[in-house]
């Protein structure tokens, strides 16, 4: 089993939200996820990200992998 931490899409037509979510790389997009981790809004300005960094580093250590643009959120919030 591959697990991934990636972007959810929430949020309304034009609108996206995005929930970073831990999910087997199976699922769909949005569909079935494992734990949510955070939050990124691009919208506002400065993009707004919340992440749980205890969260987050756990299930890195544990063989998650993050997709390429929540290993750069990550990195520049500071948790890897």
């Amino acid at each position: 089993m591959a697990v991934k931490i990636r972007l959810r899409r929430m949020g309304a037509k034009k609108n996206p939200f995005y929930r970073i979510v831990v999910a087997d790389s199976r699922y769909p997009r949005d569909g079935r996820f494992i734990e949510e981790i955070g939050t990124y809004n691009p919208l506002t300005d400065p993009a707004e990200v919340k992440v749980d960094a205890d969260a987050a580093k756990k299930w890195i250590a544990n063989g998650a992998q993050p997709t390429d643009k929540v290993k750069a959120l990550l990195k520049k919030n500071g948790v890897i």
